[in-house]
């Protein structure tokens, strides 16, 4: 019944205009809108409207939250949920922007089993049941530049996705019960490989910052599947497929002139 009237007040939400100037906000800022198709493009800008006025964002250290920072922000997260059934990151309340990169206190273990503690910076952090935190300085580089495969948007907000079954470990909700196997057999493989590669000093087509952990894996692949695909795709045929499956996008076909 619930799901009824939520569905119900999606649409009606859908069905509004989308105002003039988020989408010059969106044109300027985002680049990668002009590589949709025109249906792609009419689909994002409705979730758009439902994630503006599903979250909430709050600014920190100083800053002050404008319609371009809400609009740049939602329109990168929302090019993850296109061409599929979407709860909207069900779990995130409220997005938290500082000006900057941020800096948290963190502990990190030693190869000598030593624990150090310091402050580390930060582009963006994500919060299972918490918030999203992002640099707007960041938000805005890696939206501007649509082909290097960094996007902090993308990678924290990946994240979110991942976290919906109650784990961020790298194996996010499938579509399909029957797709779970092949997932975790690629990206075993991959993640084991990159491994090696770096230990061994190849060189390697991903981010090393993919080697921290499975779930870092899947959001730095995430990435480069948006932002850097035909790379991914010669590089990793069998990941980009994977990817390709889960978000049910093939970016790989955008990039082509």
């Amino acid at each position: 019944m619930f799901g009824f009237f939520r569905r119900r007040r999606r649409a009606k939400i859908k069905s509004q205009d989308f105002p003039a100037k988020w989408l010059s906000i969106i044109e300027k800022n985002v680049p990668y809108y002009g590589k949709l198709t025109p249906e792609e493009q009419r689909e994002l800008r409705g979730h758009i409207l439902v994630f503006l006025h599903e979250k909430n964002f709050l600014g920190a250290g100083g800053l002050e939250i404008t319609d371009e920072i809400r609009v740049t922000i939602a329109a990168q997260a929302c090019i993850l949920l296109l061409g599929r059934e979407t709860e909207y990151y069900p779990s995130l309340r409220t997005i938290l922007v500082y000006p900057h990169t941020f800096f948290v206190e963190q502990k990190k273990r030693l190869p000598d089993g030593s624990v150090a503690e310091g402050m580390g910076a930060h582009l963006g952090e994500s919060w299972h049941r918490g918030p999203v935190v992002l640099s707007w300085s960041d938000v805005k580089h890696g939206a501007f530049d649509a082909h290097d495969g960094h996007n902090v948007v993308f990678h924290e907000f990946a994240h979110q996705l991942d976290s919906e079954h109650g784990r961020t470990d790298g194996a996010p909700l499938l579509p399909e019960r029957s797709m779970y196997t092949a997932w975790a057999r690629v990206l075993t493989k991959e993640y084991e490989k990159l491994l090696d590669d770096l230990e061994h000093h190849r060189r390697h087509c991903l981010n090393s910052y993919a080697a921290t952990n499975p779930a870092e894996f899947f959001a730095v692949v995430t990435e480069t599947f948006f932002e850097a695909p035909q790379r991914l795709q010669k590089c990793h045929p069998e990941l980009y497929e994977q990817l390709k499956l889960f978000y049910k996008q093939d970016p790989a076909k955008r990039y082509v002139n």
